[in-house]
């Protein structure tokens, strides 16, 4: 059941970051969002996360930087899922691209 799926939005976009915020929640997924990696590491002090949509292009601390940060300090057994270098599954289309 995705109301049992937890995702985090980091993204520094507060109107996209809104967008997808209300969009996700909308489609049954429970769901948290912040401005920047710094606001990213004390939530996920607190927190675990099924999904994160990371932004690239983060002020400070890059979206790619992050991914590679949080890879490094993951299990040895987890699964990554990704396309290596992008962290990414699929095409990612920002929701004012989805005409």
């Amino acid at each position: 059941m995705q109301e049992n799926y937890k995702i985090l939005v980091v993204d520094d976009d507060m109107r996209l970051r809104a967008l997808l915020e209300r969009y996700l929640t909308e489609q049954g997924f429970q769901v948290r969002s912040v401005a920047n990696a710094e606001q990213m590491d004390r939530l996920l002090t607190r927190e675990s996360f099924h999904l994160m949509v990371l932004d690239l292009m983060l002020p400070g601390e890059d979206g790619l930087s992050i991914c590679r940060r949080l890879r490094s300090q993951s299990k040895p057994d987890a699964d990554h899922y990704g396309d290596g270098e992008r962290g990414r599954s699929g095409p990612y289309r920002r929701p004012g691209d989805w005409r």
